[in-house]
C-alpha cells in the first residue's frame, strides 16, 4: 500500500474525530452562529466568543427548562 492510500483515511479519521470533540464541547456552536450572522446581514457586529458564552449562560440560567445545574 502507498503512502497517499494509508494517509487520506488517517486524514478522515481526525477530521471526523475533531469535528465530534466540537460538537460535543460545544465549541462549534459558536461558528454556527457567526456563519448564521454574518449571513443574514453581512455588516452586522458580532458578540465575541466571550460575549456569546456569557449570553448563552445567561439564557441557561434563566430558563429552569434548560436543565441548568450549579453543581
Amino acid at each position: 500500500m502507498s503512502t497517499a492510500h494509508t494517509v487520506r483515511p488517517l486524514r478522515r479519521a481526525v477530521h471526523a474525530i475533531r469535528w465530534y470533540v466540537r460538537e460535543l464541547s460545544g465549541e462549534a456552536v459558536y461558528d454556527r452562529y457567526v456563519a448564521h450572522a454574518r449571513s443574514c446581514d453581512p455588516d452586522a457586529e458580532v458578540m465575541t466568543r466571550r460575549e456569546f458564552e456569557r449570553s448563552r449562560t445567561d439564557a441557561r440560567e434563566a430558563d429552569p427548562r434548560e436543565g441548568f445545574r450549579c453543581c
